[in-house]
């Protein structure tokens, strides 16, 4: 995918020349390629050290060796001029754009990351190949590049095969054979790329993303990733022949280390949080009193964490943050309940509210044993801690000393 890192240093190295390409472009929609053009889809692989490069990405290339012609279509750009852009982009209502620009500089970025690139030269008679190039072209004009982006249904993967679709129409047959046989859902197809190398990300993802994309994907789901979009033309038939004509390896990425054994995950972390929590509360326990601050603390971030899951659920257009179910162990409430907990005499409706919160972390684990929503394992800790914590103040909030 292409992400804020890359498209960032794309803005840097060829913002200036954007412009003026759209203007060979406009004088460029009727030149007629020649017999030597080639249409090819380009897979790069998911990138390692930022977690927007993982999933990798895809582009379109147009070459005519005659008119020395050699474009990257790359529909994964977003302009940081935008206003209101971080507003827009917490939104889900940023607008992605298609930007045309010399492949040599497509390349040259990736090569310089180390990601391997791919091209799968398409099998098109010359009018097909005509037809993209006036497709893409028109689709370039600044009146018709943006697009609103959606990170599962309408990406710069996507988009290559809405491209052939609407240019073949019925000539071309795309098949999903790689999907058989296989019980992924969108949430396993992330954890598959990001898990490893990016634990805190994976984290957040889970946190953020809802039940929606716990259902089992179907061939369409997959398409999100650039791997699945190559597979999928791999399969896929034009004029009841092969799509691809050729495969060709571009740059082969040398080695990279892999990442050891990562201490600060988000499961050791919240283990280690959990069991400080648990000494505090076992000491509490003893000492027949409560720490006022761990229960603030506890309550506020909690509540904190609801309140950013329900924004991201009714206060956006991101459909895959719909019907998030972690707000039930991060219960929204919980925001003002800490200032409550504050007070040296706690009111008696509070044990009636605990209760409330103790069947609230019950249900968020009757949901997750029957799959309807798969929370991180990183919360078991934060789970096991808050009801430890919440039963100590059910038995003991009246009966405690408040230092």
């Amino acid at each position: 995918m292409k992400f804020l890192k890359k498209l960032n240093t794309l803005k840097k190295s060829l913002f200036s020349i954007f412009y003026f390409l759209v203007i060979i472009n406009s004088f460029a929609q009727e030149m007629v390629l020649s017999d030597q053009a080639e249409i090819s889809i380009i897979t790069v692989d998911p990138g390692y050290d930022q977690l927007y490069d993982t999933f990798g990405h895809s582009a379109i290339r147009v070459t005519d060796r005659k008119l020395r012609i050699d474009q990257a279509y790359n529909y994964g750009i977003f302009n940081f001029e935008t206003p209101n852009f971080n507003l827009k982009f917490a939104q889900g209502k940023l607008l992605y754009e298609l930007a045309a620009y010399p492949f040599s500089y497509f390349y040259r970025s990736y090569k310089e990351e180390n990601r391997g690139i791919r091209e799968q030269v398409l099998n098109l008679t010359q009018p097909e190949k005509q037809a993209f190039f006036n497709f893409l072209q028109n689709n370039a004009k600044p009146e018709n590049k943006s697009y609103l982006y959606d990170f599962f249904y309408d990406n710069c993967a996507t988009r290559l095969k809405d491209v052939a679709e609407n240019v073949l129409q019925e000539k071309v047959v795309f098949n999903n054979n790689y999907t058989e046989g296989k019980n992924e859902t969108l949430r396993s197809l992330i954890h598959q790329y990001a898990q490893k190398k990016h634990p805190w990300g994976t984290f957040g993802i889970d946190l953020a993303l809802g039940s929606v994309i716990d259902k089992k994907a179907t061939t369409k789901d997959y398409l999100f990733l650039p791997d699945n979009i190559f597979n999928t033309y791999a399969e896929s038939t034009v004029n009841g022949k092969p799509i691809v004509k050729k495969t060709n390896v571009l740059f082969k990425a040398k080695d990279k280390k892999t990442k050891g054994f990562q201490l600060f995950t988000p499961l050791i972390v919240f283990s280690l949080i959990a069991l400080l929590v648990i000494f505090i509360t076992y000491r509490d326990y003893k000492q027949r009193k409560r720490s006022k601050v761990l229960d603030f603390t506890l309550f506020f971030t909690t509540g904190l964490i609801g309140l950013v899951v329900l924004l991201l659920w009714f206060a956006t257009d991101h459909s895959a943050t719909k019907d998030n179910y972690n707000f039930l162990w991060a219960f929204m409430p919980n925001v003002f309940v800490a200032f409550v907990l504050l007070k040296k005499e706690v009111p008696n409706w509070v044990k009636k509210y605990i209760l409330l919160l103790l069947v609230l972390l019950a249900l968020t684990v009757v949901l997750w044993i029957l799959k309807i929503q798969i929370f991180s394992l990183a919360i078991i800790p934060l789970l096991l801690m808050l009801a430890v914590r919440y039963w100590f103040l059910y038995k003991d909030h009246n009966s405690t000393t408040h230092p």
